[in-house]
């Protein structure tokens, strides 16, 4: 497997920028320069993330989201297999 990351990358199933394979490696995302755990999706790109709006679930029981703008940089916690 590369150690490249996606320009996008979404935990949820449903969407199409999921990945599960690079999703099993233990990955951070840095915004801002600080670390960020309720991630739910990301695009490097434009700059964004998108993280749960508390406990509020949508009509299909997904969590809501906000987007939030600025610098994100991806990264691998763990070191890769070989």
């Amino acid at each position: 497997m590369t150690d490249t990351f996606p320009d996008r990358l979404s935990v949820d199933p449903d969407s199409p920028h999921y990945n599960e394979e690079l999703l099993s490696r233990d990955i951070g995302i840095r915004f801002e320069g600080k670390e960020k755990t309720n991630v739910e999706e990301y695009c490097i790109s434009e700059g964004w993330i998108r993280v749960a709006a508390g406990a509020a679930k949508d009509r299909f029981g997904k969590p809501l989201t906000i987007k939030l703008k600025g610098k994100v940089e991806p990264y691998f916690k763990d070191k890769p297999a070989g």
